[in-house]
């Protein structure tokens, strides 16, 4: 028993992974329409690293991922995590909020075993699809093998062309190329023990989340949004100009404003530094990219919508 294959479980959300178009083409295709079953025997290499079971937990373009669906995502994957038999769940996932799912999981799943998201870049029907290379390299990364930073098995990861990434940084960082996805602070490496000390969510009780949307700050922008923002919303993301700026007709509207807001960054990478004079009272993302910032956001509120209590947990 000592020498057997790692049983690792595949569960498939959709995505361009799962696409299919005109034979060939890289283009015009249709997300979500392989199964997960027929996704394992396009790579029968598979068996070569694992004894692998598949699970259909959904099939669509990562753009309709709901918080309902990552619930019941998240509420599989502890079950997996409890299952002796299982060694390892790899999820597959469309890769325009491949970086959201990843996050979400990695604060609601208390993990001893792997958890390796991964997707493509191209549909299963192009001319040299890259899902399954990424398929097995998340597969094998997720029964043990070596990969190049050798990173602590109880986090979750993103595997994709060729590399690991972490939960908490990793975006994707390109519309086309087929290494989409990275990390939003390249050269500053991962805080391993930060990112296992962030804090827990259980969400095995709720069928759906609170409501946090993401406004989006650009020159001369009606500040109008932002008040038709707060009234359909629980906690409001602003995605800021340079380090969390915004004009001061933004930060007039503000003032009215009565639910939770985090200020966070358009940019790609760096940290942001609240300016008390646009948003007094407010809670900073830090390093958090907007998209990252919302799904913190929504899971705090489940807990609490004291502003001093949110800024702690952002805080970490």
């Amino acid at each position: 028993m000592a020498n057997r294959k790692k049983h690792i479980v595949i569960l498939a959300t959709g995505g361009t992974i799962a696409g299919v178009g005109e034979p060939g083409k890289n283009t015009g295709y249709v997300s979500g329409q392989i199964s997960a079953e027929d996704l394992v025997k396009s790579v029968p290499e598979l068996s070569d690293y694992a004894e692998i079971t598949t699970e259909q937990i959904c099939n669509v373009n990562s753009d309709d991922i709901t918080d309902k669906l990552w619930i019941k995502l998240s509420n599989r994957i502890t079950e997996l995590q409890e299952d002796e038999s299982v060694d390892g769940i790899v999820v597959t996932h469309g890769t325009d909020t491949m970086d959201e799912t990843a996050y979400f999981i990695s604060l609601t799943v208390k993990c001893e075993k792997a958890v390796i998201v991964t997707g493509s870049m191209k549909p299963a029907t192009a001319k040299n699809p890259d899902g399954p290379e990424n398929l097995l390299g998340a597969v094998r990364a997720a029964a043990g093998f070596a990969v190049d930073d050798d990173p602590p098995a109880n986090l979750v990861w993103v595997y994709f062309a060729g590399e690991l990434f972490d939960a908490r940084n990793v975006q994707k960082c390109s519309a086309s190329a087929i290494n989409a996805m990275g990390v939003n602070a390249p050269g500053e490496g991962s805080n391993w023990n930060a990112l296992k000390e962030q804090n827990f969510f259980d969400v095995s009780k709720f069928e759906s989340l609170p409501r946090v949307n993401v406004v989006y700050f650009t020159v001369d922008a009606n500040p109008k949004i932002l008040e038709y923002a707060a009234c359909v919303s629980d906690g409001l993301v602003i995605a800021g100009a340079g380090s969390g700026e915004f004009s001061l007709a933004w930060a007039k509207v503000l003032e009215n404003i009565d639910i939770p807001v985090v200020i966070a960054s358009r940019t790609h990478h760096g940290l942001v530094t609240l300016n008390k004079s646009l948003a007094p009272g407010r809670i900073c993302a830090g390093r958090l990219a907007p998209q990252k910032a919302a799904v913190l956001l929504k899971l705090v509120l489940t807990q609490t919508s004291r502003t001093d209590d949110i800024k702690r947990v952002f805080a970490l």
